[in-house]
């Protein structure tokens, strides 16, 4: 069966500067989710939000920009404003999992208030003719909560439902409940996508094996722990390419110049780095240890000598 590979979107790290270098040396995915636009009762876009999604820094690859808002009217905002730059598709974000989110009772914090959610994609549907896809998390206290508000969503021609299989509490603690996202399939006549630690090949063969029906997988954490993965997963092998390490030092480097370049100082651009290898060191064979060498690292010269260590043993 053919299937989608789609990049979730994960705050600071998928902008489009790691897309187009994901998309340059590993390949793989289909469609790129932009990080969610938050407007903060502000009818604005912020520069860098807008950087994010200008068709000129996102010219060989197919994006989707997300909206993190609980009104219309930022929802209709952001809709006028992607469409002026050509996007025919906005995605709701109603997964994010952290408090400060969630306590304005947006991201996983909505899905319990399903006659808000209604009221709203009433007006959006009335007001514009944007497609509207959504990214749901199960819940936040618990999985019941999406069961209630997925009938609510059936009213509405949504294009599709992504469901990361996790309630927003649990943030990414403990595994996937692919039992409540079981129940979801049979509560909603929508099409649905799958969200969820997808790490491995064999993984995603028992996900595919469980969910026939389900043709459109998301990568999030996943895809920037292990570049590979989603090329692999295409080419229906386990085995890592034999010039794995020229292309991820590659892959690095670009995303290395294109950060320095758009970072205000070293300590930045260090901070940025750091936060990436803490999802890169999990790739490797002693992970605690490759991570250790970058957060030494205090200086560029010294970052540098880390990585380059860290590679001898990819």
């Amino acid at each position: 069966m053919s299937f989608t590979l789609l990049s979730s979107p994960l705050q600071g790290f998928t902008d489009f500067r790691f897309r187009n270098a994901f998309n340059e040396h590993f390949g793989g995915i289909d469609t790129f989710y932009a990080p969610y636009i938050k407007l903060n009762g502000k009818l604005h876009i912020k520069p860098a939000y807008e950087r994010d999604i200008l068709p000129e820094n996102n010219t060989n690859i197919t994006v989707i920009p997300q909206v993190m808002t609980n009104s219309a009217e930022e929802f209709l905002f952001v809709a006028n404003y992607v469409k002026q730059l050509g996007y025919n598709e906005l995605n709701w974000n109603l997964g994010c999992p952290y408090p400060m989110v969630t306590k304005r009772g947006m991201g996983s914090g909505l899905i319990c208030d399903f006659v808000k959610i209604e009221n709203i994609l009433k007006e959006v549907y009335e007001k514009s003719d944007i497609t509207v896809s959504m990214k749901m998390r199960m819940g936040y206290e618990n999985s019941q909560e999406i069961l209630e508000t997925l009938p609510v969503l059936d009213q509405f021609p949504l294009k599709n439902i992504a469901i990361h299989a996790r309630i927003g509490k649990q943030l990414y603690k403990g595994g996937v409940d692919l039992n409540a996202f079981e129940k979801c399939i049979a509560y909603t006549k929508h099409k649905l996508y799958y969200n969820g630690d997808i790490t491995s090949i064999a993984g995603f063969k028992k996900m595919q094996e469980r969910f026939p029906t389900i043709d459109h997988w998301m990568i999030g954490r996943g895809l920037i722990a292990d570049p590979f993965l989603p090329s692999m997963i295409k080419n229906n092998t386990e085995i890592h390419p034999s010039n794995n390490i020229e292309l991820f030092r590659n892959f690095h480097d670009t995303i290395y110049n294109a950060y320095g370049e758009a970072l205000s100082g070293q300590h930045h651009l260090l901070l940025k780095m750091t936060s990436f290898w803490e999802y890169f060191a999990t790739q490797f064979s002693d992970p605690r240890k490759t991570f250790k060498r970058i957060k030494k690292a205090k200086s560029i010269k010294n970052y540098n000598l880390a990585v380059s260590e860290n590679l001898k043993n990819l």
